[in-house]
């Protein structure tokens, strides 16, 4: 079994990358985030050689100030949908996914904002894994 490890070939960098894939299709939408997906970009994927590595799935992530007011927060969510990302990324199908906070984050413990946002990210990356 390999690591569940986020390198940065399994991330999105460039905005153009997550241009792409919010324009792309929106596989999941829950109470705090939507999942949109894109085929990897040409610049991400090298031309098919003997050595290159094969696609994989990478993840950019868009959690606006304006939903999440505390910087506490946001890094909190971006923590847990790594996290999240980290153990099923070898399972999900190579594309581009972005995670978008679509509403405002309500009054809640840090804890209890956690629990919520993996069960709902968890969910939503097991819907696409299938």
């Amino acid at each position: 079994m390999s690591r569940a490890t986020l390198p940065a070939e399994a991330r999105l960098h460039r905005p153009s990358e997550f241009a792409a894939a919010l324009k792309g299709r929106r596989l999941a939408r829950g109470a705090m985030f939507i999942v949109s997906a894109a085929p990897p970009t040409p610049a991400a994927a090298p031309e098919a050689t003997a050595d290159a590595p094969a696609p994989c799935a990478r993840l950019g992530l868009v959690i606006a100030k304006r939903f999440a007011a505390l910087a506490v927060t946001r890094n909190a969510l971006k923590r847990v949908i790594r996290e999240s990302f980290r153990h099923q990324r070898l399972a999900l199908p190579p594309q581009d996914y972005v995670v978008r906070l679509h509403s405002k984050v309500g009054p809640a413990t840090l804890t209890q904002l956690k629990l919520a946002a993996r069960a709902e990210v968890d969910a939503h990356f097991g819907r696409i894994r299938r």
